[in-house]
């Protein structure tokens, strides 16, 4: 990656540029998040429609999310030979059809084909990564990655929007004013961002050679890392709004502003991840986080429970279980810990490849969405198959210790976790 030179950092032309980058990125990128994850919305009154078991209900959701994950690493590749610019531009364009087309979809196979379509807007986090990142210089990228990827609350900014338009106008009218939004962002984007030649890598990089980073086992160590700050944040957004209306029985319209408590801090405070690691390094940082993510999922897999007690005046009947206020608190603080888990991965990857940042970024962003795909299915078949919703909370903390025991072994009992 070639680094700025050191007048061009100070150049206020190219610094004025570098920021209306990060500004309209970063834009583009909420969009994109946001209509990726339009079906944890719009898919409850789709299932109703459809009479979906949760099974099919988590296959809806995730469809959108399998081709954003496969998309990334192709997008990396293209951003690191092409530029950024031109890549986004050309991916907010293609998706504005698919967006479109989905109000008029009837039935479950529309659904799912469209969805694939629809979830190339997910693909734009492996395209702005690199691009923004190539305008700072290496002691403000991880601050720069942060900012863009506070995109992420795209998600929130689904469960503000779209009950809204929901109750208003039916399900069909989302996808309408998505499709506008998508296409007035890409005017923006066109007309703010720019595109420096020198951010390009040579174009003799095979492809074949950028994969073979997935023989590195640190390569493999933070796909797992981020497919649970990443995945397991976005199958949670996608999952939390029906868990409301499920478990606790209500509106949709609350329903979504509570979980919005989750995706709303787990997106925009990715900025605060990207600095703190900067600050006091990537591993610091994601240690706490799985440790956080821990505590937090022990307590939210605890499902409702009614047990009976004999006792000298004949039996009496305890209730254990997380009122919406407990749920909802603990939802909050798991998504904190994941922003700044987020944020705390790609400085690892910006430490450990500067060289090839976009295909590390895409092959990591792969993984993590692919967390995002299989993740909802899961719930739904785990769902399914025990009754019990809390089921989605035990699956992630089993995941969340496959990678406290793995970090533990590869990182802190090689370095002091508090030497900072």
């Amino acid at each position: 990656m070639p680094s700025p030179s050191p007048h061009a950092a100070e150049d206020p032309r190219h610094t004025r540029q570098a920021w209306s980058v990060l500004i309209v990125s970063t834009l583009a990128f909420t969009v994109c998040f946001m209509v990726w994850m339009m079906f944890g919305v719009i898919g409850i009154p789709i299932k109703k429609m459809l009479n979906l078991n949760a099974t099919e209900f988590g296959l809806l959701t995730a469809m959108p999310v399998l081709t954003g994950s496969l998309v990334r690493v192709p997008l990396g590749i293209w951003t690191d030979k092409y530029g950024g610019r031109i890549v986004m531009a050309v991916l907010l364009a293609l998706t504005v059809p698919a967006i479109w087309v989905m109000g008029y979809a009837t039935q479950y196979w529309h659904f799912l084909v469209i969805g694939l379509f629809v979830g190339l807007a997910g693909g734009a986090f492996s395209v702005g990564t690199p691009y923004v990142a190539r305008w700072f210089p290496k002691n403000r990228q991880g601050t720069a990655m942060g900012v863009y990827g506070a995109g992420n609350s795209g998600a929130a900014v689904n469960k503000f929007v779209a009950p809204v338009i929901l109750v208003a106008f039916g399900w069909q009218a989302v996808p309408h004013v998505y499709a506008a939004i998508m296409l007035g962002t890409l005017v923006v984007f066109w007309v703010f961002s720019y595109s420096d030649p020198s951010h390009l890598v040579p174009s003799n990089v095979k492809f074949t050679d950028q994969l073979k980073a997935l023989k590195d086992p640190r390569v493999l160590k933070y796909c797992q890392y981020y497919s649970i700050v990443f995945g397991g944040y976005v199958a949670l957004a996608l999952w939390m709004v029906q868990y409301y209306v499920g478990e606790y029985g209500l509106d949709i319209r609350v329903a979504a502003l509570l979980a919005a408590c989750f995706s709303l801090p787990g997106g925009v405070l990715r900025a605060i991840g990207g600095v703190l690691s900067d600050k006091y390094g990537a591993h610091s940082v994601t240690w706490w986080v799985l440790w956080v993510s821990w505590i937090c999922l022990f307590l939210l897999s605890y499902p409702q429970t009614d047990f009976t007690v004999l006792t000298v005046d004949g039996p009496k009947v305890f209730h254990i279980g997380l009122n919406v206020y407990v749920f909802t608190a603990l939802m909050a603080v798991l998504g904190v810990a994941w922003a700044f888990g987020k944020a705390s991965v790609f400085k690892y990857i910006s430490d450990d490849y500067p060289g090839n940042i976009g295909t590390i970024s895409g092959i990591v962003g792969l993984a993590g969405g692919m967390g995002g795909f299989i993740l909802p299915i899961m719930f739904g078949a785990l769902m399914d198959w025990t009754g019990v919703r809390s089921s989605a909370f035990m699956l992630m903390y089993g995941v969340v210790w496959v990678s406290l025991i793995w970090m533990y072994f590869t990182e802190v009992r090689r370095t002091d976790v508090m030497d900072h």
